[in-house]
């Protein structure tokens, strides 16, 4: 017996619930809330300061002449505002978050009580290397499994996340070109059609002219279309692996070779390592560079704007070029070597292209890496990308039943559909996203690869049991068959249930308000 055969009924049969207006404009648990500048008070606060005595003026005269002009609350209407919003929010603590190419994946709580303690959380960056050897320690050690885990023999920990890592990536690349005298003739960097779309706008950073490579029938890199574009002005190829359509490039040993076979290095995005960490070594297939993303491989918590971590790994032939600084340890102590010329006296590094940023890298970040590894050991953190595997391609499995894969093969860590099943249908792509929404899903990855028309790339991570796959499998299944049967103004309407119903995205993004203006004062009435 559930609670809800148990006394009056919890819902009136004869009422459609999405009709019924209420004064307040809430929805029971769903409480409207407006802005904070809309109810909040512009002539009080809710703490009470009082006025200091004996103050010296020390602004010269430039004291604020007028109010700052920020709404004041009291505390629990302060509190209740963000609760109010957070509510609002869609949360991996919440269901799956199927982004395709995130890897959204569950972040253990045990990472987040380490990261916390005092040692880590409160230690300033420019702390004394005395008074920092636990954090440098850890960050050697993390160094230490990163290079283990790809099979590289030097990696930069400053990066601070993705695309700051293929900066690294090549700038050590490009550092290597001008050593060999070949700056100026070496112009041009590959980029498939099924990489990151950062990886081209990396490469065009560092002042390289970007040549894309199509892909093939089957969603991998067209081999005799890169063989046609391999000259000596090529500096190098960057290709991430697995792509962006969730496969694994089967010839990536011979595209390594081939790129080196005219003298130019090959560098591999790593977003997707979450598919292969502990299965393959990248340094095993030739590979030169390949960022890391901390906060996807290792569970950091991701989204938000960061925090991220991208660390680099090297091969033999790029390490002597990596960032500063790096960890040493050396008479009994961890040191930072922190300059150029530094690097040149310990023999690493010694013709480090320089510094990329301010401090080493993401302390919060370094040590949810480190807990998440030891945690799992190397069989866990194995486990974790066959899983990740194995789910992904059961969400494959259950829905080619209704929905059209954009391939035959079995995928990696990601599914990808086209929009062929809502051919003819009147429902595209964006309106079956909005459609998830009121199921309680966050749509997957929309319209991304772009090598396939109207994609949708679901990624489901590791995190996510049989019970909650099929749940959401079951929703997808449920919305592909109303599609089918001509329900179109219901995904047309899609989200219904929403705080907000659809907005006008392309409005927003070309014309977005950015600051609130208080509305005119009503005329009073003659």
């Amino acid at each position: 017996m559930t609670m809800n055969t148990q006394g009056r009924p919890t819902r009136a049969n004869d009422v459609m619930v999405s009709n019924v207006k209420t004064f307040t404009g809430n929805k029971a648990l769903q409480i409207e809330e407006p802005l904070i500048f809309e109810f909040g008070d512009f002539h009080g606060t809710g703490v009470d300061l009082p006025e200091p005595e004996g103050k010296t003026d020390r602004l010269g005269g430039l004291n604020r002449q007028a109010a700052v002009g920020l709404p004041g609350l009291s505390e629990p209407e302060t509190m209740r505002h963000y609760v109010r919003l957070s509510q609002k929010n869609y949360a991996i603590d919440m269901g799956p978050f199927p982004l395709g190419s995130c890897t959204m994946k569950h972040n253990p709580r045990l990472n987040e009580k380490i990261a916390r303690l005092p040692g880590f959380a409160d230690l300033h960056p420019l702390a004394p290397e005395s008074a920092a050897q636990g954090a440098l320690e850890l960050i050697d050690r993390l160094a230490f499994w990163l290079k283990e885990l790809t099979g590289m023999p030097a990696v930069a920990m400053s990066p601070k996340a993705g695309a700051h890592g293929e900066l690294c990536g090549m700038m050590a690349i490009k550092a290597a070109i001008s050593a060999r005298g070949e700056g100026d003739k070496r112009t041009h960097v590959l980029a498939p059609d099924s990489a990151h779309g950062t990886n081209p706008a990396t490469a065009a950073q560092c002042g390289f002219k970007v040549d894309s490579i199509p892909v093939d029938s089957g969603g991998r890199i067209d081999h005799e279309a890169l063989v046609e574009k391999l000259t000596d002005e090529v500096a190098g190829i960057m290709v991430t692996n697995p792509n962006t359509c969730g496969l694994f490039e089967r010839d990536i040993r011979a595209i390594a070779d081939a790129i080196h076979d005219v003298g130019g290095y090959f560098y591999c995005d790593g977003a997707n390592f979450n598919a292969i960490a502990g299965k393959v070594k990248p340094g095993d297939l030739g590979v030169d560079a390949m960022h890391l993303n901390l906060h996807k491989t290792f569970s950091t918590p991701h989204g938000g704007g960061g925090p991220g971590s991208g660390p680099t790994v090297f091969s033999e032939a790029l390490a002597p070029f990596a960032p500063v600084p790096y960890v040493v340890f050396e008479d009994g102590a961890f040191r930072l070597v922190e300059t150029r010329r530094a690097a040149k006296k310990t023999g690493q590094c010694a013709q480090s292209f320089g510094r990329m940023t301010a401090f080493h890298g993401q302390m919060g970040m370094f040590v949810r890496a480190l807990v998440y590894m030891k945690s799992h050991g190397v069989d866990g953190v194995r486990q974790a990308a066959e899983d990740a595997v194995l789910n992904a391609n059961y969400v494959l499995a259950r829905l080619k039943a209704e929905m059209t894969p954009a391939f035959k093969d079995h995928c990696m860590h990601e599914a990808l559909f086209d929009d062929h099943f809502l051919k003819d249908t009147g429902i595209e792509t964006i309106d079956f996203a909005k459609a998830m929404i009121d199921e309680g899903f966050h749509p997957m990855t929309m319209y991304f690869p772009l090598v396939v028309h109207g994609a949708m790339l679901i990624e489901p991570t590791e995190s996510e049991s049989k019970r909650e796959l099929d749940l959401f499998c079951d929703a997808l299944l449920s919305l592909a068959k109303r599609a089918k049967s001509g329900d179109v103004d219901a995904f047309k309407a899609a989200p219904v249930y929403a705080p907000r119903r659809r907005l006008d995205e392309t409005a927003a993004a070309r014309r977005p308000v950015l600051r609130w203006t208080p509305p005119a004062p009503a005329e009073a009435a003659e």
